[in-house]
C-alpha cells in the first residue's frame, strides 16, 4: 500500500497530489495513476474513503469523491478529461493524446465510453450497487450506509441497473471490433500506432470485468468476486483478446503489482 497522506497533511504540500480511494483498484483512480506513471510524473497519494463522508476532503477541494488531481494552488481536477489534460501539460512527452486531430478525437471518444456518464464504468457500478444493496440487512451490516451514499452520489436506481448489462455489452462489442481492426493493420494499440490514454483507461477499467491476478492486484476476495461477477450478457460480449491487450499494456507500460 502506498504512503497515503491525510487531507490535513496534503493541504500543506506543493506539487501534484492525487486523491485516491485507498485499498481498492477503483478504475478512475488507477487510470489516473497510469497516466502519471507513463509520463514519469511524481505525485503524493492522498487518502479517500470509498463511500465515506470525506468531510475534510470536501471542505478542502469542494469534492468528496476520488480521483482528484491537485497541482500547486490550482483548483481540483475531478473529471477524466481534466486529469488527462493536466498530465499532458505537465509532461508533453510521451504524448497520450495523439497529435493527429482525428486520432486525438478517437482517443477521447474511447475513453468517454469507459469513464464518462453512461459509460462502461458508470454502468458496472450500477450493477455492483444493485448486487450489494439486494443483500439482507444482517449481511450488509455497517456497509449499507456507505453503499447508500454511493448510490445517491452516482444516481443509482434499480431501473438504471436493469439496463446496465446491455449497455456494458454494447461498449465491449465496440471495443472488440476496434481492437480487431487495429490488429488486422498490424498495430498494437487501440488508436494509431502508439500508447494513448485509451489503452491506459481500458487497462484500468478491465478490472471491473476481470481483475488482475491476486499476485498483481491484492484486493479483498469478496470485492474480487463482485468485480468478476459480470453475468451472462456481459460475459458473452467480453472478448479475451481485449484482456490480453490489458495484460500487455500493464506489462509494457504500467506499474505492477498494483500499489493500492
Amino acid at each position: 500500500m502506498p504512503e497515503y497522506l491525510e487531507v490535513s497533511e496534503a493541504r500543506q504540500r506543493s506539487g501534484l497530489r492525487l486523491v485516491l480511494t485507498a485499498g481498492v483498484p477503483g478504475p478512475w483512480g488507477e487510470a489516473a495513476k497510469g497516466l502519471f506513471f507513463a509520463k514519469a510524473i511524481d505525485y503524493a497519494a492522498v487518502r479517500q474513503e470509498g463511500g465515506g463522508e470525506n468531510a475534510a476532503l470536501e471542505a478542502w477541494t469542494g469534492y468528496a469523491n476520488a480521483p482528484q488531481a491537485l497541482y500547486e494552488d490550482e483548483a481540483a481536477r475531478c473529471g477524466w478529461r481534466e486529469i488527462i489534460d493536466l498530465a499532458e501539460r505537465l509532461a508533453p512527452e510521451p504524448a497520450l493524446l495523439p497529435e493527429d486531430p482525428s486520432d486525438r478525437e478517437a482517443v477521447l471518444e474511447w475513453v468517454a465510453l469507459l469513464a464518462d456518464k453512461n459509460g462502461l464504468g458508470w454502468n458496472r457500478r450500477s450493477m455492483l450497487l444493485q448486487s450489494a444493496l439486494s443483500l439482507p440487512p444482517e449481511i450488509l451490516g455497517k456497509a449499507r450506509r456507505p453503499l447508500e451514499r454511493l448510490a445517491s452520489r452516482y444516481g443509482y436506481s434499480p431501473e438504471a441497473a436493469s439496463k446496465a448489462p446491455a449497455r456494458v455489452a454494447e461498449i465491449l462489442q465496440r471495443f472488440a471490433a476496434q481492437w480487431q481492426a487495429q490488429r488486422a493493420r498490424g498495430r498494437h494499440y487501440l488508436v494509431g500506432q502508439a500508447l494513448s490514454a485509451a489503452d491506459i483507461y481500458w487497462a484500468a477499467f478491465a478490472a471491473l470485468l476481470r481483475p488482475l491476478p491476486q499476485d498483481l492486484c491484492r484486493m479483498p476476495e469478496t470485492l474480487r468476486g463482485q468485480y468478476g461477477a459480470i453475468g451472462p450478457v456481459v460475459e458473452a460480449a467480453l472478448d479475451d483478446a481485449l484482456l490480453l491487450h490489458r495484460d500487455a499494456i500493464y506489462r509494457d507500460h504500467l506499474a505492477l503489482p498494483l500499489d493500492l
